[in-house]
């Protein structure tokens, strides 16, 4: 890592607009699945997006279980980790990016007195989320991308994201998009998978994703039998071109401070938190 870089830590250790037009404001009441304008339905979606898309489609009414049995009851951990990691004040707005069936969002509510907007960009996940949430009245679901959040400049006190850069285009766009919504010196945190960097771990991880995921997806259904196929190669190719090294410095750039990268269960899971610089 370049010597210049004295605000990023590993492993607990500190290191250290894109334009938009017409946002639609988020301020309706209780749980609600809303989209924003055109947006989404107009722009071209890139192949990687939309085989993601198409490939999550058919496994909300699962994904709660199956996801924590393919990740051999890590993803919990790693979840309430990157949850502690926010540090979110109390009556804090939250937004939770790439949330999916809400897990994030039930965590962050079961930790925190805060208020948590979910977005997600699959309509199926969402309206899980949209169902978990229904009798809670400080959390609310929105259809939407984060690579253009419908948000102002500073809405959020702090924000999440989950399994999210391995299927946007541009990392260092995306990210500061992400940060453009959180206000100067509000907490972001996020979890990726990662590869185990220790021969003997990265061996048998590359045995896992490519005999015991696919195997067991197949055995859950055919669509996790797909994802199954899908993850090893995916999260293989995201270590490779962003390991944290050169991950970190991009949340630099990207606008935040105090950024700490913790790598867990060896390295096949990644939390990475920050502060958002005042000076962006």
């Amino acid at each position: 890592m370049p010597p210049t870089r004295p605000n990023l830590q590993t492993d607990d250790t500190r290191v250290g607009r894109t334009a938009r037009t017409g946002p639609v404001r988020c301020s309706l009441p209780g749980p609600v699945a809303v989209g924003y304008g055109r947006h989404v339905s107009e722009r071209a979606a890139s192949s990687r997006k939309t085989h993601a898309r198409e490939l999550f489609a058919g496994l909300p009414a699962a994904y709660d279980r199956a996801g924590a049995a393919l990740s051999f009851g890590q993803d919990p951990r790693w979840r309430r980790a990157m949850v502690t990691a926010l540090e979110a004040p109390d009556g804090a707005r939250v937004l939770d990016v790439a949330a999916g069936t809400g897990l994030v969002t039930a965590a962050l509510r079961a930790r925190y007195d805060c208020e948590v907007v979910a977005l997600d960009q699959s309509p199926q996940m969402l309206a899980r989320a949209t169902a978990r949430f229904a009798g809670d009245p400080r959390v609310r679901t929105v259809l939407g991308e984060a690579e253009r959040l419908p948000f102002d400049d500073g809405e959020f006190d702090a924000l999440t994201f989950t399994y999210l850069l391995r299927y946007v285009d541009d990392v260092p766009a995306t990210l500061r998009e992400l940060f453009r919504v959180v206000r100067p010196g509000g907490r972001v945190a996020s979890l990726e998978f990662g590869v185990p960097t220790a021969p003997v771990w990265r061996a048998g991880w590359w045995a896992v994703t490519r005999t015991v995921l696919p195997v067991g997806g197949r055995l859950i259904s055919s669509d996790w039998g797909e994802v199954g196929r899908f993850l090893g190669p995916n999260i293989e190719e995201f270590a490779r071109t962003w390991p944290p090294e050169r991950l970190g410095p991009a949340w630099v750039d990207a606008g935040m401070a105090r950024v700490v990268v913790r790598p867990m269960s060896f390295g096949a899971g990644v939390v990475m938190s920050g502060a958002r610089s005042a000076g962006h």
